[in-house]
């Protein structure tokens, strides 16, 4: 996993790619977010749709508002 800073209009945004799929389930979300906010120091990220699991995209799985939710709070 790789992740690089941009910085547009004084906001930070990190950017986050990677070989494998980062966002499977909730507690996956939830690593990238800490790892993102310790690394990057980044509260928003932007990433690849090859890197979310395709269960996010089915939205009879919960997964999309579950990870949502987190992101969220």
């Amino acid at each position: 996993m790789e992740i690089r800073t941009v910085e547009k209009n004084n906001i930070k945004i990190a950017v986050v790619t990677a070989d494998e799929k980062l966002l499977y389930d909730v507690q996956s979300a939830l690593d990238l977010m800490a790892t993102v906010q310790y690394e990057a120091d980044s509260s928003r990220i932007a990433m690849y749709k090859e890197s979310v699991a395709e269960d996010f995209f089915i939205l009879s799985t919960r997964l999309a508002g579950e990870i949502l939710q987190k992101f969220t709070n």
